[in-house]
């Protein structure tokens, strides 16, 4: 059994939660700069070229790439031969506090959805836990801004549906939030399992790269349709036309009920963040 002290989670946190917002991770701001030379509308182009430099300014002096810092979701994976030295939920919050109230970064979260009232140090982050084989423990920080998060749906499908119906819906999910994700987006879609994993299906796919497409060739094809189909809305870059409306569509998926086809759309912005480390 290997010993990991809870110190050493909230020092990752903390760093995650600051790197992430800084630097956007390396293939995405890759696809943004080829999109930026790519796209042949030219107000677009120029909007893509704004982007770009937005990230290099980011990285050069060190501040966030946007003024919306998010709220802090967090993915562990738990090794079974790992004991935790601690509370380990206190420890992840506690490296949310020190990574946004140290590192200067916009403190969004409320006490309460209803009366509201900020907690003025970003926690509580959202935490999904799951244990894995080993002794490592895998973190991964994703900050999700709201005016992306915002525009996400979920639809309870019957098995009667078809790739189309769930293709339109995709697209249906982006037309509708027009300008206010800051297009070009990155869509998680969750497809399966029931109505809450479906919807944290969605968040995973967010968290992986953008170059690397799902390993089974049928979701693989899915998620180039589901692009294709996006990009026809003209959406644009910020709403004011173009061709690049969406950047990549990631799929994960999960057995379901015989009964169900529930489908859920996260929609990532154009700075879909996220940094994972490895203790």
């Amino acid at each position: 059994m290997r010993e990991l002290p809870a110190w050493q989670i909230t020092e990752a946190i903390q760093q995650l939660c600051v790197d992430a917002n800084r630097v956007l991770p390396s293939d995405l701001e890759a696809l943004v700069k080829q999109r930026s030379v790519e796209e042949p509308d030219q107000m677009a182009q120029s909007i893509l070229c704004d982007l770009c430099r937005n990230l290099d300014a980011a990285r050069e002096m060190g501040i966030p790439i946007c003024q919306d810092t998010g709220m802090a979701v967090v993915f562990a994976e738990v090794g079974q031969e790992l004991h935790i030295q601690g509370d380990f939920e206190t420890a992840v919050n506690e490296g949310v506090r020190r990574g946004y109230v140290e590192g200067l970064l916009r403190c969004s979260v409320v006490k309460d959805p209803i009366r509201r009232g900020n907690t003025e140090d970003n926690t509580p982050a959202i935490l999904h836990t799951r244990l894995v084989p080993g002794d490592k423990l895998t973190l991964t920080v994703a900050p999700k801004g709201f005016g992306s998060e915002n525009m996400s749906r979920l639809k309870m499908f019957t098995p009667a549906a078809k790739e189309e119906d769930i293709i339109g819906f995709v697209r249906e999910t982006v037309t509708l939030a027009g300008s206010n994700p800051c297009p070009p987006v990155v869509l998680g879609v969750g497809i399966g399992g029931d109505f809450e994993l479906a919807a944290y299906l969605a968040k995973k796919a967010l968290c992986r790269s953008v170059s690397q497409r799902n390993p089974d060739p049928y979701y693989a094809d899915l998620e180039q349709r589901m692009l294709t189909a996006v990009n026809e809305t003209q959406v644009g870059p910020q709403g004011f036309g173009g061709e690049t409306t969406a950047l990549a569509v990631n799929v994960e998926t999960y057995p379901t009920h015989i009964a169900g086809l529930p489908v859920a759309v996260n929609v990532g912005c154009h700075v879909t963040r996220h940094k994972t480390v490895v203790l």
